[in-house]
């Protein structure tokens, strides 16, 4: 090394030492920072819960609810003769002015959903899904709440709530269990 330029080497080596430990101190620093808030107590455990059977509302052999509101009787139900393409199943719950009314449709009338959509006559009708599938909610024009839905190609169905149940009409849906096999 020439004479001098090691001086310069050990001053920037301290140099950068010296911005190293700045920088460290700076950014370990709570500069800035809010304080953080007391921790909270902890929550009082919760209470037990309450074990209750679940509801299995058998509507055709491959389409079931596995939720009813509490209290309702199986009222009527059937098989949908098979007619003009529709083949499928229906049933209606209810004690006294709670009901609830679904059926399943299978063939060519839900072919596809703008096919199956048409057969929805409801007043303020808006687009929705059930569980991931087109469907469509609306007041029902002889009373109550309906939502009707395409469950799969070749599979429609509807659920028809009175409307003291209007609010559950979207659980009852969401419960519904059809598995593939048509």
């Amino acid at each position: 090394m020439h004479s001098g330029q090691w001086w310069r080497a050990a001053f920037s080596v301290l140099a950068l030492v010296s911005s190293v430990v700045a920088l460290s101190l700076v950014f370990s620093a709570d500069f800035g920072q809010q304080p953080r808030p007391a921790p909270l107590p902890p929550a009082p455990a919760p209470a037990p819960a309450m074990i209750t059977p679940t509801t299995i509302a058998v509507v055709s052999d491959d389409f079931w609810l596995t939720y009813l509101p509490a209290g309702l009787e199986r009222t009527g139900g059937g098989v949908i003769a098979q007619e003009k393409g529709v083949d499928g199943g229906w049933a209606r719950f209810g004690t006294g002015e709670h009901t609830v009314e679904a059926q399943v449709e299978h063939g060519t009338v839900a072919a596809d959903w703008e096919t199956y959509r048409k057969r929805a006559d409801l007043e303020r009708a808006r687009e929705t899904t059930v569980r991931g599938k087109p469907a469509v909610v609306g007041a029902h024009p002889e009373g109550g709440k309906m939502i009707v839905w395409l469950e799969r190609v070749g599979t429609g169905a509807w659920i028809r709530v009175s409307e003291s149940l209007a609010k559950e009409l979207l659980a009852i849906a969401a419960s519904v269990k059809a598995p593939v096999g048509d």
